[in-house]
């Protein structure tokens, strides 16, 4: 297998492509699987917003998916799948019901509405199309961070937020690795600092190597009361799982956002976790499951750090600050 990229393309047979609009202050990012993946989801936030979600939970019949979507735009954006459902159903992808096939693309939502951007779309949003366009940009290999596909107009409490992901190997040789949109309610930084809350987790200064500072400021930090937020994400392995084990690697992927943001999970908040299996390696121990949704916490973490690290600021007026404003002798 190739190297690893600490990206979730680090998971065979996955691909992500986005599609940003720096004016809209928006985007849509889609992970596709080259053959239905067993999956899963769970959605811990107050405020949700999503599209196929239910078919997720393990008591429901349909196992696999295609792909997943996240996307900005609130309730616009859930026009998105059905742009990726056009492009899966062209390629001949699709649940089979009888000669009719259904691409399966659960999808979860941010709302990125009041960034500064130009969301003056006309009659129709423009999410069908961003959809389809990630969709055809779709790669295994490297795919940009940050300021890029569902994280392009995400905010926090303190700084821009944005898109990001990270992979980790098992003992067992089982690959897991998370992606995330951070639109986060709360902050992904301790106090008024450069630090993040996921810094014991991080690796190879992925963002910023700072650890941890002196003293720890514990006080909360809100955008506001009007519910610009949601933190949406997904955590992929290679490693067999059933519906059920799927459902409980969504699960290790919250904790991941709960030690990445403070506070995480709040009423405004629509924090959804998706997770899939590739199921390219065999996997039947207790042992291993465990080690995986370990790992589904850490990347998670990891992931949300990188996201608000590697973010750029909207080209509109008065756009949040970027952590790389605030600090780009640290970056």
């Amino acid at each position: 297998m190739p190297d690893l990229l600490n990206l979730l393309t680090d998971i065979e047979g996955v691909s992500v492509g986005h599609a940003s609009d720096l004016a809209l202050g928006s985007g849509v990012t889609v992970i596709v699987f080259d053959e239905p993946a067993v999956a899963s989801g769970t959605v811990l936030g107050g405020a949700p917003g999503g599209r196929d979600t239910s078919l997720l939970d393990p008591s429901m019949t349909v196992s696999a998916v295609d792909a997943f979507v996240l996307s900005g735009g609130s309730a616009f954006g859930l026009d998105a799948a059905g742009g990726v459902q056009s492009g899966l159903r062209e390629a001949g992808r699709g649940f089979a019901v009888g000669p009719v096939r259904i691409p399966i693309v659960p999808q979860a939502i941010l709302m990125d509405l009041l960034n500064g951007g130009n969301k003056d779309w006309g009659l129709h949003s423009p999410y069908r199309d961003m959809g389809y366009a990630a969709l055809k940009a779709a790669t295994k290999g490297a795919f940009a961070l940050g300021t890029a596909g569902a994280g392009t107009g995400a905010t926090t409490a303190t700084f821009k937020g944005g898109l990001g992901s990270a992979s980790a190997v098992s003992s067992a040789g089982h690959r897991v690795a998370a992606i995330v949109a951070v639109n986060a309610l709360g902050s992904a930084t301790i106090g008024d600092g450069p630090h993040f809350w996921a810094a014991p987790f991080e690796k190879d200064g992925e963002f910023g190597g700072l650890g941890m500072p002196a003293a720890v400021d514990h006080r909360m930090r809100l955008k506001g009361m009007s519910g610009p937020a949601t933190t949406i994400g997904a955590v992929v392995t290679d490693a067999q799982l059933t519906k059920a084990e799927a459902h409980r690697l969504s699960l290790a992927g919250h904790d991941g956002l709960a030690r990445a943001l403070l506070p995480a999970h709040l009423p405004l908040d629509g924090d959804t976790v998706f997770a899939a299996s590739t199921a390219r390696h065999q996997r039947d121990d207790m042992a291993s499951l465990m080690a995986l949704c370990h790992l589904a916490a850490v990347v998670m973490a990891r992931a949300v750090a990188r996201g608000v690290y590697e973010a750029t600021a909207l080209p509109a007026e008065g756009a949040q600050k970027a952590w790389r404003d605030r600090y780009p002798n640290r970056s």
